[in-house]
């Protein structure tokens, strides 16, 4: 056997092995400093052998690695790496291809074409939009927004991409007061400012109220972008854009969509009626190692002018082709030259799932957190404070106590459960108070699971209650 298939066999052995066990583990990772202990040693003088190399990676990082792949990891939106998705990523880091353009890696380029296409039927998504394969959401907002940038100066006569931000009229940015702090970012990031926007008052569950909007409406003029939400971080809340977006348009906005884990809800009957009315927006961001589980790092930025988006991303340079009548060149939808050919590991999964592959996961994921819902509901002191309309929980323990020493009851309570180790789930804010969020993400979450991991957080309450 070469040293090659020797050294990549022993990858998949150790790969294989912990995955295996994912499933049952329940033992806390190790935190930072006692993995730093792992790692922390000189630069070596020599080399080291090559299998020794993985197995010494392997040996070290394990225990400081949460079951993130396991079906009882609820502690953010994240999905389960699918092994089909791994197995692709696996070639595409063997392939060793730069997804740059289409002439340094035409099967990247092309695969990209055609799961763009499946993603866009899929997400039920205007099938004229160009998609750009980024790493996770927070990119897809950047992308989305500089293409809203460029377009809307552009219909003032400015052109931002030549001249920058220096004299240009003034965007409005209109957002929701719980929008993702991604977001925020990525309007710093574009020169928009994370505080020099109109953020929008919000309902108990953290939508936009139409009515505030209205009002706000009113009061602007000049380009406007208007950033909305389907699925809110801690409630899995969705903006009505039905009623909001049409609102917009008629002031001339441009309107995006942070779709992080929400747009999926597209993808399936039991859950459409949620984003209602979403496609008429103008730009959509969403991850694929969320709900599609492909490995990390994926996320699709998805513009429906075309020609908006690659005016705000294509890169150029005298080396670098052109693409002629029907070739797709992936570095005009995104801000990266070099890259990762993230298209194989979503048209790897998209081809094994399906369409009804992705709506069974889907409602399994949401069965699942309702679940967990009605069972934690039925114990004294725990409640739930958002409508569970997606995946997301919001729980509260001492909800019979007063507020601060509720406050406390939920922080000694996380910190059992994590302790504990049979679930991961942390701790968040809403409303002023603490609580424990839940995101169900993983392929692997049944229904015993779910009932698995209620009774692990009625117990860690219950122990934590009578100390």
């Amino acid at each position: 056997m070469s040293a090659i298939a020797s050294l990549f066999q022993e990858a998949a052995r150790l790969a294989a092995g912990f995955r295996q066990a994912a499933p049952a583990r329940h033992v806390p990772a190790h935190d930072y400093a006692a993995s730093l202990a792992c790692f922390d040693e000189p630069l070596p003088a020599a080399g080291s052998d090559m299998l020794d190399v993985i197995r010494r990676l392997s040996d070290g990082a394990e225990p400081g690695l949460h079951a993130t792949t396991g079906p009882r990891f609820f502690g953010w939106v994240i999905g389960g790496s699918h092994p089909v998705g791994v197995a692709a990523d696996f070639l595409t880091s063997a392939w060793g291809q730069n997804a740059g353009n289409h002439v340094v890696a035409p099967a990247a380029s092309a695969v990209e074409t055609v799961a763009a296409r499946w993603l866009l039927d899929l997400l039920k998504l205007p099938l004229e939009s160009s998609v750009g394969f980024v790493t996770g959401a927070t990119v897809a907002n950047f992308t989305c927004l500089a293409a809203a940038r460029g377009e809307m100066l552009r219909q003032v006569g400015w052109d931002a991409d030549a001249k920058g931000l220096f004299g240009a009229p003034e965007i409005t940015v209109l957002i929701g007061d719980d929008a993702h702090t991604t977001v925020f970012s990525a309007l710093q990031f574009l020169g928009l400012g994370h505080d020099r926007v109109l953020r929008l008052p919000t309902d108990t569950m953290g939508r936009i109220d139409p009515a505030a909007l209205t009002a706000t409406l009113d009061t602007v003029s000049g380009p406007i972008i208007a950033v909305l939400q389907a699925g809110q971080i801690n409630t899995g809340a969705f903006d009505d854009f039905a009623a909001i977006i049409p609102l917009l348009k008629a002031k001339g906005a441009w309107v995006h969509v942070d779709g992080a884990f929400g747009l999926w809800a597209q993808a399936s009957a039991k859950t459409s009626h949620l984003s209602r009315g979403i496609e008429a927006a103008d730009s959509w961001a969403t991850d694929g190692h969320k709900w599609l589980q492909t490995p990390y790092d994926c996320g699709y930025a998805i513009v429906r002018d075309e020609l908006a988006h690659r005016r705000a991303m294509t890169i150029a340079a005298s080396y670098l082709p052109l693409a002629g009548q029907g070739e797709r060149d992936p570095s005009h939808y995104v801000p990266e030259l070099s890259r990762r050919a993230r298209g194989f590991a979503t048209w790897a999964m998209l081809k094994h799932l399906g369409r009804d592959g992705i709506t069974t996961l889907i409602d399994q994921c949401c069965a699942s957190a309702r679940l967990i819902a009605d069972l934690l509901s039925r114990q004294p002191g725990i409640g739930i404070l958002n409508d569970v309309v997606l995946n997301q929980l919001v729980i509260r323990f001492g909800t019979d106590l007063p507020p601060e020493e509720g406050d406390a009851l939920t922080r000694k309570t996380i910190e059992k459960i994590q302790a504990d180790g049979m679930i991961f789930a942390g701790g968040a804010k809403w409303r002023g108070r603490d609580v424990l969020r839940l995101s169900v993400t993983n392929f692997q979450t049944t229904s015993d699971e779910a009932q698995r991991a209620a009774q692990s957080i009625i117990t860690a309450f219950k122990s934590v209650s009578r100390g």
